[in-house]
């Protein structure tokens, strides 16, 4: 049911290395306990700090803009840029590519994200990927961790499909990718038109999935919460 109230599933930091030519991913649990700064969210409205918070409360308070401060809080590094994904537009830019081929080495069902797959390699529809990369009762011990983890396969898996299908090296594929994008991403403003995104994803064409290191920050769980993770 839409609420009004938005939460923030998924958090990525990406960091794009001098050259163009290697990557690294560091995802941020969204049940870490943090301190939250005081932000200002993109209305305007100021947001006070509060300490020991979930980190996706963030963005529930204050969108992109107070998610984007919290990171550079915790991590002392200033974000260049952000991009923001809702579930129909990852539906959308899945499909625009024709689909993400995956392998599973176990069958995963999941009631509650709507994914039924057999053990074996799959040719995922937009829905399918969504269902993939938002379920935690398929995988693992049911926790935010085992999901981290197909994720991060799953933006391999996506970075190998913009490889095959030529993306990056065919201006039109690229442009209308883009031009779907700008409809389906919400940005900070230099990333805003298709232009730049067009521009943005032309410096990152010498990244391979080899060449992407993904990691998680690390965490232990909350001894007073199991259902809560505190940085290591």
């Amino acid at each position: 049911t839409d609420d009004g109230s938005a939460r923030s599933d998924t958090a990525m930091v990406i960091h794009v290395y001098e050259g163009h030519k290697k990557a690294t991913v560091v995802s941020t649990p969204r049940d870490t306990l943090i301190d939250r700064p005081e932000c200002t969210d993109t209305d305007g409205k100021e947001h006070d700090a509060a300490s020991d918070v979930m980190f996706n409360s963030a963005y529930t308070t204050g969108g992109a803009a107070c998610a984007v401060k919290t990171v550079e809080s915790m991590s002392g590094i200033r974000m260049d840029h952000y991009l923001e994904v809702d579930f129909s537009g990852f539906e959308k830019l899945v499909d625009e590519l024709g689909g993400v081929t995956v392998t599973t080495t176990r069958a995963i069902k999941d009631d509650d994200s709507h994914l039924d797959l057999k053990a074996g390699t799959h040719e995922l529809t937009g829905a399918q990927a969504l269902g993939l990369v938002r379920t935690r009762h398929g995988v693992g011990d049911g926790s935010d961790l085992g999901r981290i983890q197909l994720q991060q396969a799953f933006i391999k898996a996506l970075v190998k499909q913009v490889k095959s299908v030529g993306v990056l090296t065919s201006p039109k594929k690229l442009y209308d990718l883009a031009d779907t994008a700008t409809k389906a991403v919400t940005t900070d403003s230099d990333l805003g038109s298709v232009n730049s995104l067009v521009s943005f994803a032309g410096g990152l064409k010498g990244i391979s999935p080899a060449d992407m290191t993904m990691v998680t920050l690390p965490v232990q769980y909350d001894p007073a919460n199991p259902n809560r993770v505190i940085v290591r």
